[in-house]
């Protein structure tokens, strides 16, 4: 069977999205792409995914006393990042909903930091970068309104 070039084309960037959304049971975790089926990252099940496996961890960004007062557990990502300001930087929010760019948390996990007046190591700290994939899926989130969904 021969697929015209559109087709083809079509079916390729199918395969791509596919595998870079799919579940992931490497180090990094998390990463699928979907939860509401619309193609739209959720919070609960794109997002959490990768913030549990990377982020939320002792004596990182979970337990009573998270780093920066910011608690990234399960139940507990949206109340302490959307539409809260960053303590690096008060002028920017951790997250901004529909503004991945003016989101503190996005340059941090991209490195990108020192670009609005941040500092400090890359995050995660001490672990492996995030994916582009998975800061695809984590921008794609706040794009389309950072809900708590």
């Amino acid at each position: 069977m021969s697929l015209s070039r559109p087709a083809g084309v079509a079916l390729a960037l199918l395969l791509v999205g596919g595998l870079a959304c799919s579940d992931s049971t490497g180090p990094n975790g998390g990463g699928n792409g979907g939860g509401n089926g619309s193609g739209t990252p959720t919070l609960s099940g794109s997002v959490q995914p990768i913030l549990s496996a990377n982020c939320a961890l002792s004596g990182c960004h979970a337990g009573s006393s998270p780093a920066r007062n910011m608690n990234l557990s399960s139940g507990q990502t949206f109340s302490n990042t959307v539409n809260v300001a960053s303590e690096q930087v008060p002028t920017m929010d951790r997250i901004e909903p529909g503004q991945p760019d003016q989101s503190y948390l996005v340059h941090m996990i991209q490195g990108t930091f020192g670009q609005v007046g941040g500092m400090g190591p890359r995050m995660p700290l001490g672990g492996t970068p995030l994916t582009q994939a998975q800061i695809d899926v984590i921008r794609a989130w706040i794009t389309a309104g950072a809900q708590n969904n």
